[in-house]
């Protein structure tokens, strides 16, 4: 199955045939900077079965980390698509980009709770951690 989608203003697009590893909602202070407020909810996918079709991402890193994650985004109307991995053949993809949500079923897990803000909701029965979960 192929999942599609796009920046806000349309000028970046993507396709991914990767099926999903995890899915979940993070609540880390760097989400809430990127989401504008509320937790980030996204898909981590395999590198290999993603490609952008239309476009291509501006990227930023922070300089002032040992191991920054590179976050690609869209030039034009700021639309964080996806973020890479320092290490790891999977990219972190924003389910608020896909052409249909619907290929994201919930989250598994939320992460970084102890980041949350009360304002934040986790649905009931999710499984939460105050980092990241073990691997």
């Amino acid at each position: 199955m192929t999942i599609t989608g796009r920046c806000y203003c349309g000028e970046i697009t993507y396709a991914n045939t990767g099926t999903a590893v995890w899915q979940a909602q993070c609540h880390c202070r760097e989400c809430q900077y990127i989401s504008g407020g509320g937790p980030n909810y996204f898909m981590m996918v395999p590198e290999e079965g993603f490609s952008y079709t239309n476009g291509t991402p501006a990227q930023f890193s922070r300089s002032d980390l040992d191991a920054p994650r590179t976050r690609d985004f869209c030039a034009t109307c700021g639309t964080h698509l996806l973020t890479r991995l320092p290490g790891r053949p999977l990219l972190v993809l924003k389910v608020g980009t896909l052409d249909d949500p619907k290929a994201y079923t919930g989250p598994e897990m939320a992460i970084f709770t102890c980041d949350k803000q009360s304002f934040h909701v986790i649905a009931d029965g999710v499984p939460t951690a105050d980092k990241l979960p073990p691997r």
